[in-house]
């Protein structure tokens, strides 16, 4: 996950993205309204911390405006106004949440997954999460963090498969089954290609998500050793 620091105290910023580099994001930092809003504009970011006070433009321009723009990046807005009214109307302008300074970093985490949590369920239909990587069927893209690899269309269409159904055994039938069809004829070795193939593309991501081979089963998505389902025996 890639978080934009839009912060004109430069310790406060820097703590920040240290602390949010430690919990396993990338954090980009900007101190002025004006270059924030450029940066926002690009929907490069998973989320934006934006401060209320900032010179050139005003996080509550800042925010207006990519509103307006409909770039609907979630943002948590940082101030020392706490105020009822003061939190009402900024999140009336498109704020997803609001923090208090000075704020504990704990709190501050547990906004960022809060937020995230509900911008991953509401925002595209089409995205799917594992552990830390996202798969986007609509686009064919694998996301981790602040990397994407834009896969082919087999490729994406069996990733998507693992996806829907980690941590479980999938058998080579099932596998071919859906992602090429019920009545495909494919020669043995074509799954094994592209399960190589996609090997390869999560090697260049630093993930511990793996596809396992499950001796004489088929394949597994997972972080974790597969093992086969056990037999239940009815006596």
């Amino acid at each position: 996950m890639r978080i934009l620091i839009i912060e004109d105290d430069a310790s406060l910023a820097e703590l920040m993205s240290y602390a949010l580099e430690t919990e396993g994001y990338s954090a980009d930092i900007c101190h002025d309204g004006a270059e924030g809003l450029l940066l926002a504009l690009q929907s490069l970011h998973d989320l934006i911390l934006l401060d209320r006070m900032l010179p050139t433009l005003p996080g509550e321009s800042v925010l207006k405006r990519m509103r307006k723009s409909k770039i609907t990046t979630p943002v948590i807005i940082l101030t020392a106004l706490g105020e009822l009214s003061d939190k009402i109307s900024i999140l009336d302008l498109g704020a997803d949440d609001y923090l208090v300074k000075p704020f504990d970093l704990g709190e501050l985490f547990a906004r960022i997954r809060s937020v995230l949590r509900r911008s991953l369920d509401y925002s595209d239909p089409f995205l799917i999460q594992f552990s830390d990587l996202r798969f986007c069927e609509k686009e064919s893209k694998l996301i981790h963090k602040d990397r994407t690899l834009l896969l082919p269309p087999k490729e994406a269409a069996l990733l998507a498969y693992f996806f829907r159904n980690p941590n479980q055994t999938l058998t080579r039938m099932q596998i071919i089954g859906n992602v090429w069809g019920p009545a495909a004829e494919i020669e043995d070795g074509n799954l094994d290609n592209y399960i190589y193939l996609l090997r390869k593309k999560l090697n260049t991501l630093p993930t511990n998500v793996r596809i396992k081979t499950v001796h004489r089963q088929g394949y597994c998505l997972t972080e974790k050793p597969c093992f086969p389902p056990q037999e239940t025996t009815i006596e």
